[in-house]
């Protein structure tokens, strides 16, 4: 990590609770459902991270592809990835052994810089290196976002050029540009794609998860071949 983070102020690796803004709990809650999932489930395939994560588990798509693998999903809409950092520190990697482990966070850090990002997922990396060594690890790049062509792109693909480079020195981990073309010619997203210039549409999803499944399969066999 650059010298930021080794500093300790990079907010986007310290691990943290988010605020309760709507004083339900449901982020608490979420996680300790994760916690007890880890209890009672064998998942040779984990996926964790923020909304982009957690939506897939609603699409025809996850129980096409991924069910038949095992996957569990610990998707949290919302979450930065100092939440996701928190939320595997504290439970959600304990009584698992999952063969794959697919990251997908950092488009929710607002207000941290492109670096402070990529030390968070770095951070996130490094934390599952060290609990989970059996695991190959994908990180999956960020998408763009916003119809118009706007700072979070260019901070989004920013946070990915760091990454493809990163995850070289980072044991069992690889690096997977999951965006088939979403920008077309003149610089927009369509809403048939993300319907809200964030979120993925059904159809989206579909391109999307076919590129994380062919990767998913190669590495699971990588795995069967060296236990």
């Amino acid at each position: 990590m650059n010298g930021m983070s080794e500093r300790g102020d990079n907010p986007a690796a310290i691990p943290a609770i988010p605020q309760d803004v709507q004083g339900d709990g449901r982020w608490m809650s979420q996680h300790n459902r994760f916690v007890a999932d880890t209890k009672d489930k064998e998942p040779d395939v984990l996926f964790v991270g923020d909304s982009l994560i957690q939506l897939m588990h609603q699409f025809e798509i996850w129980r096409e592809l991924f069910s038949p693998l095992h996957a569990l999903n610990f998707g949290i809409g919302g979450d930065a990835t100092q939440h996701v950092l928190w939320r595997l520190q504290n439970g959600e990697l304990e009584n698992i052994r999952p063969k794959v482990i697919v990251l997908w966070a950092g488009t929710n850090n607002h207000g941290h810089t492109a670096e402070q990002v990529a030390d968070g997922i770095e951070a996130i990396v490094r934390l599952l290196n060290q609990r989970q060594p059996q695991a190959h690890v994908i990180v999956l790049g960020l998408l763009p976002r916003g119809k118009e062509p706007n700072p979070l792109r260019v901070k989004n693909a920013r946070v990915n050029e760091l990454m493809q480079a990163r995850v070289l020195t980072l044991g069992r981990t690889c690096f997977l540009d999951v965006d088939p073309g979403f920008v077309g010619p003149d610089g927009t997203l369509s809403h048939q794609d993300l319907y809200d210039y964030l979120h993925l549409s059904r159809q989206a999803y579909a391109r999307v998860c076919k590129l994380i499944h062919t990767c998913v399969v190669q590495l699971l066999g990588e795995a069967a071949r060296n236990p």
